[in-house]
Protein backbone atom coordinates (compact mmCIF):
# COMPACT_ATOMS: atom_id res chain seq x y z
CA UNK A 1 0.00 0.00 0.00
CA UNK A 2 1.26 3.49 -0.78
CA UNK A 3 1.85 5.08 2.61
CA UNK A 4 1.89 8.85 2.22
CA UNK A 5 0.56 11.19 -0.41
CA UNK A 6 -0.43 14.83 -0.68
CA UNK A 7 -4.20 15.21 -1.01
CA UNK A 8 -6.62 18.10 -1.31
CA UNK A 9 -10.28 18.45 -2.29
CA UNK A 10 -11.48 15.97 -4.93
CA UNK A 11 -7.91 14.70 -5.36
CA UNK A 12 -8.44 12.72 -2.15
CA UNK A 13 -10.91 10.41 -3.94
CA UNK A 14 -8.49 9.84 -6.84
CA UNK A 15 -5.75 9.04 -4.34
CA UNK A 16 -7.90 6.41 -2.63
CA UNK A 17 -8.78 4.78 -5.97
CA UNK A 18 -5.10 4.66 -6.92
CA UNK A 19 -3.99 2.75 -3.80
CA UNK A 20 -1.98 -0.36 -4.65
CA UNK A 21 -0.24 -2.80 -2.29
CA UNK A 22 3.39 -1.81 -1.57
CA UNK A 23 5.76 -1.91 1.40
CA UNK A 24 4.32 -1.13 4.81
CA UNK A 25 6.84 1.59 5.75
CA UNK A 26 7.97 3.42 2.63
CA UNK A 27 10.13 6.53 3.00
CA UNK A 28 9.01 9.54 1.01
CA UNK A 29 11.34 12.42 0.12
CA UNK A 30 10.10 16.00 -0.34
CA UNK A 31 11.90 19.26 -1.15
CA UNK A 32 10.86 22.74 0.01
CA UNK A 33 12.09 25.94 -1.60
CA UNK A 34 11.91 29.51 -0.37
CA UNK A 35 13.47 31.78 2.23
CA UNK A 36 11.20 30.59 5.07
CA UNK A 37 10.20 26.99 5.67
CA UNK A 38 7.98 25.40 8.33
CA UNK A 39 7.45 21.70 9.03
CA UNK A 40 4.70 20.21 11.22
CA UNK A 41 4.38 16.70 12.66
CA UNK A 42 2.58 15.28 15.70
CA UNK A 43 4.44 12.05 16.53
CA UNK A 44 7.67 10.26 15.69
CA UNK A 45 11.42 10.77 15.90
CA UNK A 46 12.93 13.97 14.55
CA UNK A 47 16.41 14.37 13.10
CA UNK A 48 17.61 17.74 11.75
CA UNK A 49 20.95 17.74 9.92
CA UNK A 50 23.01 19.99 7.71
CA UNK A 51 22.23 19.68 4.02
CA UNK A 52 23.59 20.88 0.68
CA UNK A 53 22.16 22.92 -2.15
CA UNK A 54 19.48 25.56 -1.60
CA UNK A 55 16.36 23.53 -0.82
CA UNK A 56 15.26 21.97 2.46
CA UNK A 57 14.85 18.21 2.06
CA UNK A 58 12.45 16.22 4.25
CA UNK A 59 12.51 12.43 4.44
CA UNK A 60 9.34 10.95 5.95
CA UNK A 61 9.10 7.37 7.20
CA UNK A 62 5.65 6.45 8.54
CA UNK A 63 4.91 3.70 11.03
CA UNK A 64 2.16 2.18 13.12
CA UNK A 65 -0.84 0.02 12.29
CA UNK A 66 -2.70 2.94 10.69
CA UNK A 67 0.25 4.53 8.88
CA UNK A 68 -1.57 4.29 5.55
CA UNK A 69 -4.10 6.86 6.78
CA UNK A 70 -1.49 9.59 7.15
CA UNK A 71 -0.97 12.06 4.36
CA UNK A 72 1.51 14.78 3.51
CA UNK A 73 0.35 18.24 2.52
CA UNK A 74 2.72 20.83 1.12
CA UNK A 75 2.45 24.43 -0.01
CA UNK A 76 2.74 28.08 1.04
CA UNK A 77 0.82 29.26 4.10
CA UNK A 78 1.03 32.84 5.36
CA UNK A 79 4.35 33.61 3.68
CA UNK A 80 6.11 30.33 4.46
CA UNK A 81 6.61 27.20 2.43
CA UNK A 82 5.19 24.40 4.60
CA UNK A 83 5.13 20.65 4.88
CA UNK A 84 2.48 19.13 7.14
CA UNK A 85 1.92 15.54 8.23
CA UNK A 86 -1.85 15.29 8.62
CA UNK A 87 -3.36 12.88 11.15
CA UNK A 88 -7.07 12.29 10.38
CA UNK A 89 -8.12 11.74 14.00
CA UNK A 90 -8.46 13.67 17.24
CA UNK A 91 -6.80 10.81 19.15
CA UNK A 92 -3.36 9.54 18.10
CA UNK A 93 -1.60 6.57 19.73
CA UNK A 94 2.21 6.63 19.73
CA UNK A 95 3.54 3.77 21.86
CA UNK A 96 7.04 5.29 22.21
CA UNK A 97 5.48 8.06 24.29
CA UNK A 98 4.98 5.50 27.10
CA UNK A 99 1.92 4.02 28.74
CA UNK A 100 -0.06 6.61 30.66
CA UNK A 101 1.64 9.57 28.96
CA UNK A 102 -0.31 12.06 26.90
CA UNK A 103 -0.07 15.44 25.22
CA UNK A 104 -2.82 17.69 23.88
CA UNK A 105 -2.29 19.86 20.79
CA UNK A 106 -4.62 22.42 19.22
CA UNK A 107 -4.30 21.77 15.48
CA UNK A 108 -5.68 24.03 12.77
CA UNK A 109 -7.65 22.63 9.84
CA UNK A 110 -4.66 23.24 7.57
CA UNK A 111 -2.44 21.07 9.80
CA UNK A 112 -0.45 23.93 11.34
CA UNK A 113 -0.14 24.41 15.10
CA UNK A 114 2.10 25.71 17.82
CA UNK A 115 3.21 29.05 16.37
CA UNK A 116 1.87 32.57 16.40
CA UNK A 117 1.31 32.64 12.66
CA UNK A 118 -0.80 29.48 12.62
CA UNK A 119 -2.65 30.63 15.74
CA UNK A 120 -3.78 33.75 13.88
CA UNK A 121 -4.91 31.81 10.82
CA UNK A 122 -8.61 31.96 11.58
CA UNK A 123 -8.95 28.21 10.96
CA UNK A 124 -10.96 26.08 13.33
CA UNK A 125 -8.63 24.63 15.94
CA UNK A 126 -9.13 20.96 16.76
CA UNK A 127 -8.14 19.43 20.08
CA UNK A 128 -5.93 16.44 19.29
CA UNK A 129 -4.79 14.10 22.05
CA UNK A 130 -1.63 12.02 21.66
CA UNK A 131 -1.30 9.07 24.04
CA UNK A 132 1.15 6.25 24.63
CA UNK A 133 -1.52 3.57 24.77
CA UNK A 134 -5.22 2.92 24.33
CA UNK A 135 -7.53 3.29 21.37
CA UNK A 136 -7.12 5.73 18.48
CA UNK A 137 -5.16 6.23 15.29
CA UNK A 138 -1.99 4.16 15.71
CA UNK A 139 0.35 6.09 13.46
CA UNK A 140 3.47 8.22 13.49
CA UNK A 141 6.03 9.62 11.06
CA UNK A 142 9.79 9.70 11.64
CA UNK A 143 11.18 12.85 10.06
CA UNK A 144 14.69 13.61 8.78
CA UNK A 145 15.21 17.24 7.78
CA UNK A 146 18.27 18.32 5.76
CA UNK A 147 18.83 22.07 6.13
CA UNK A 148 21.17 23.95 3.75
CA UNK A 149 23.47 26.63 5.06
CA UNK A 150 21.83 30.00 5.77
CA UNK A 151 18.23 28.75 5.46
CA UNK A 152 15.49 29.82 7.89
CA UNK A 153 13.57 26.78 9.14
CA UNK A 154 10.99 26.20 11.88
CA UNK A 155 10.01 22.68 12.94
CA UNK A 156 6.90 21.98 15.04
CA UNK A 157 7.13 18.50 16.49
CA UNK A 158 4.73 17.38 19.20
CA UNK A 159 6.08 14.13 20.72
CA UNK A 160 9.13 11.97 20.05
CA UNK A 161 12.78 12.66 20.78
CA UNK A 162 14.52 15.23 18.59
CA UNK A 163 18.19 15.46 17.62
CA UNK A 164 19.93 18.29 15.75
CA UNK A 165 23.45 18.05 14.40
CA UNK A 166 25.81 19.99 12.10
CA UNK A 167 23.27 22.63 11.05
CA UNK A 168 24.43 26.10 9.95
CA UNK A 169 21.18 28.05 9.68
CA UNK A 170 18.48 30.03 11.47
CA UNK A 171 16.71 27.11 13.13
CA UNK A 172 13.77 26.94 15.53
CA UNK A 173 12.52 23.62 16.93
CA UNK A 174 9.36 23.62 19.04
CA UNK A 175 8.17 20.42 20.72
CA UNK A 176 5.29 19.70 23.08
CA UNK A 177 6.72 16.78 25.05
CA UNK A 178 10.15 15.47 24.08
CA UNK A 179 13.85 15.59 24.89
CA UNK A 180 15.86 17.70 22.44
CA UNK A 181 19.61 17.61 21.83
CA UNK A 182 21.73 19.80 19.55
CA UNK A 183 25.41 19.57 18.71
CA UNK A 184 27.83 21.24 16.31
CA UNK A 185 25.39 23.90 15.13
CA UNK A 186 26.07 27.39 13.81
CA UNK A 187 23.63 30.28 13.51
CA UNK A 188 20.59 31.35 15.50
CA UNK A 189 19.25 28.34 17.41
CA UNK A 190 15.93 28.35 19.27
CA UNK A 191 14.76 25.27 21.14
CA UNK A 192 11.46 25.17 23.01
CA UNK A 193 9.87 22.19 24.74
CA UNK A 194 6.80 22.15 26.94
CA UNK A 195 8.07 19.10 28.80
CA UNK A 196 11.49 17.53 28.32
CA UNK A 197 15.20 18.15 28.65
CA UNK A 198 17.36 20.31 26.42
CA UNK A 199 21.01 19.39 25.77
CA UNK A 200 23.28 21.65 23.73
CA UNK A 201 26.93 20.93 22.88
CA UNK A 202 29.44 22.79 20.70
CA UNK A 203 27.19 25.51 19.29
CA UNK A 204 27.91 28.98 17.92
CA UNK A 205 25.51 31.87 17.46
CA UNK A 206 22.61 33.39 19.36
CA UNK A 207 21.06 30.60 21.46
CA UNK A 208 17.57 30.64 23.03
CA UNK A 209 16.53 27.64 25.15
CA UNK A 210 13.12 27.30 26.84
CA UNK A 211 11.55 24.38 28.67
CA UNK A 212 8.40 24.39 30.75
CA UNK A 213 9.41 21.31 32.72
CA UNK A 214 12.83 19.72 32.35
CA UNK A 215 16.49 20.53 32.80
CA UNK A 216 18.85 22.41 30.50
CA UNK A 217 22.45 21.34 29.91
CA UNK A 218 24.87 23.42 27.84
CA UNK A 219 28.52 22.78 27.05
CA UNK A 220 30.70 24.64 24.59
CA UNK A 221 28.66 27.73 23.61
CA UNK A 222 30.13 30.70 21.76
CA UNK A 223 28.28 33.73 20.38
CA UNK A 224 26.62 37.01 21.21
CA UNK A 225 23.92 35.76 23.55
CA UNK A 226 22.81 32.68 25.48
CA UNK A 227 19.32 32.81 26.99
CA UNK A 228 17.93 29.92 29.04
CA UNK A 229 14.53 29.64 30.70
CA UNK A 230 13.09 26.69 32.58
CA UNK A 231 9.95 26.62 34.69
CA UNK A 232 10.97 23.50 36.60
CA UNK A 233 14.39 21.94 36.19
CA UNK A 234 18.01 22.88 36.71
CA UNK A 235 20.43 24.64 34.38
CA UNK A 236 23.90 23.06 34.24
CA UNK A 237 26.95 23.33 32.01
CA UNK A 238 30.04 25.31 31.17
CA UNK A 239 32.65 26.38 28.63
CA UNK A 240 30.52 29.36 27.66
CA UNK A 241 31.89 32.38 25.78
CA UNK A 242 29.23 34.99 25.00
CA UNK A 243 28.67 38.72 25.36
CA UNK A 244 25.42 38.23 27.28
CA UNK A 245 24.20 35.30 29.39
CA UNK A 246 20.72 35.15 30.87
CA UNK A 247 19.32 32.25 32.93
CA UNK A 248 15.84 32.11 34.46
CA UNK A 249 14.87 29.12 36.63
CA UNK A 250 11.56 28.71 38.43
CA UNK A 251 12.85 25.83 40.56
CA UNK A 252 15.94 23.70 40.20
CA UNK A 253 19.03 25.84 40.60
CA UNK A 254 21.88 26.96 38.34
CA UNK A 255 25.43 25.63 38.06
CA UNK A 256 27.70 27.02 35.31
CA UNK A 257 31.49 26.86 35.15
CA UNK A 258 34.16 28.36 32.88
CA UNK A 259 31.95 31.24 31.80
CA UNK A 260 33.25 34.20 29.82
CA UNK A 261 30.58 36.87 29.55
CA UNK A 262 30.50 40.65 29.96
CA UNK A 263 26.90 40.64 31.17
CA UNK A 264 25.37 37.91 33.32
CA UNK A 265 21.79 37.87 34.60
CA UNK A 266 20.53 34.92 36.69
CA UNK A 267 17.09 34.64 38.28
CA UNK A 268 16.52 31.49 40.37
CA UNK A 269 13.22 31.07 42.18
CA UNK A 270 14.47 28.16 44.27
CA UNK A 271 17.66 26.15 44.30
CA UNK A 272 21.31 27.03 44.74
CA UNK A 273 23.26 29.13 42.24
CA UNK A 274 26.96 28.60 41.54
CA UNK A 275 28.84 30.48 38.83
CA UNK A 276 32.48 30.39 37.78
CA UNK A 277 33.22 33.49 35.69
CA UNK A 278 36.64 33.72 34.07
CA UNK A 279 36.36 37.17 32.49
CA UNK A 280 36.00 40.64 33.93
CA UNK A 281 32.36 41.59 34.00
CA UNK A 282 30.47 44.74 33.08
CA UNK A 283 27.33 43.66 34.89
CA UNK A 284 26.49 40.69 37.09
CA UNK A 285 23.00 40.34 38.50
CA UNK A 286 21.80 37.36 40.55
CA UNK A 287 18.39 37.11 42.20
CA UNK A 288 17.63 33.98 44.23
CA UNK A 289 14.33 33.43 45.98
CA UNK A 290 15.63 30.61 48.15
CA UNK A 291 19.01 28.94 47.97
CA UNK A 292 22.64 29.90 48.40
CA UNK A 293 24.59 31.94 45.83
CA UNK A 294 28.29 31.33 45.16
CA UNK A 295 30.14 33.31 42.50
CA UNK A 296 33.79 32.76 41.55
CA UNK A 297 35.40 35.78 39.88
CA UNK A 298 38.90 36.66 38.63
CA UNK A 299 41.16 38.28 41.23
CA UNK A 300 41.36 41.32 38.90
CA UNK A 301 37.62 41.98 39.26
CA UNK A 302 36.63 45.61 39.65
CA UNK A 303 33.03 46.58 40.33
CA UNK A 304 30.52 48.46 42.42
CA UNK A 305 28.93 45.88 44.71
CA UNK A 306 25.46 45.56 46.23
CA UNK A 307 24.85 42.28 48.09
CA UNK A 308 21.76 41.52 50.18
CA UNK A 309 20.31 38.42 51.79
CA UNK A 310 17.09 37.96 53.73
CA UNK A 311 18.57 35.20 55.87
CA UNK A 312 22.10 33.85 55.68
CA UNK A 313 25.60 35.27 55.79
CA UNK A 314 27.66 37.26 53.28
CA UNK A 315 31.23 36.18 52.62
CA UNK A 316 33.74 37.71 50.17
CA UNK A 317 37.40 37.10 49.30
CA UNK A 318 37.64 40.59 47.82
CA UNK A 319 38.60 43.75 49.65
CA UNK A 320 35.45 45.87 49.59
CA UNK A 321 35.46 49.61 50.23
CA UNK A 322 32.19 49.64 52.15
CA UNK A 323 29.91 52.65 51.78
CA UNK A 324 26.88 51.08 53.43
CA UNK A 325 26.77 48.17 55.86
CA UNK A 326 23.84 46.47 57.55
CA UNK A 327 23.51 43.04 59.07
CA UNK A 328 22.65 41.33 55.80
CA UNK A 329 23.31 44.09 53.27
CA UNK A 330 26.62 45.42 51.93
CA UNK A 331 27.14 48.23 49.42
CA UNK A 332 30.64 49.15 48.35
CA UNK A 333 33.34 48.95 45.70
CA UNK A 334 35.96 46.45 44.60
CA UNK A 335 38.94 48.07 42.87
CA UNK A 336 38.02 51.10 40.78
CA UNK A 337 34.38 50.06 40.31
CA UNK A 338 34.57 49.44 36.57
CA UNK A 339 31.68 46.94 36.55
CA UNK A 340 28.53 46.39 38.57
CA UNK A 341 27.57 43.46 40.80
CA UNK A 342 24.13 43.04 42.33
CA UNK A 343 23.32 39.84 44.27
CA UNK A 344 20.13 39.29 46.24
CA UNK A 345 19.02 36.14 48.05
CA UNK A 346 15.70 35.78 49.86
CA UNK A 347 17.06 32.98 52.03
CA UNK A 348 20.53 31.51 51.78
CA UNK A 349 24.13 32.63 52.07
CA UNK A 350 26.02 34.67 49.49
CA UNK A 351 29.70 34.08 48.73
CA UNK A 352 31.89 36.13 46.39
CA UNK A 353 35.12 34.21 45.88
CA UNK A 354 38.37 34.64 43.93
CA UNK A 355 39.20 32.11 41.25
Amino acid sequence: MRILSATSGSAALLWCLAVVPTLGAQTERRTLSGDRVAIYNLAGRLSVEGGSGSDVVVEITPGGRDADRLRVEQGPIRGRETLRIVYPSDRVVYSALGRGSRATIRVNDDGTWGDRESGDSGDRRNRTEITGSGSGLEAYADIRVLVPRGQQVAVYHAVGDAHITSVDADLAVNVASADVSAERTRGHLRLDTGSGTLRVTDVQGDIDLDTGSGGVTVRGVKGESLRMDTGSGSIRGGDIDVAELKADVGSGGVGLDRVRAARVDVDAGSGSTELEILSNIEQLKVEAGSGSVTVHLPSSTSADVDIETGSGGIDTDFAVQVTRFERRHIVGRIGDGHGRIRIESGSGSVRLLKG
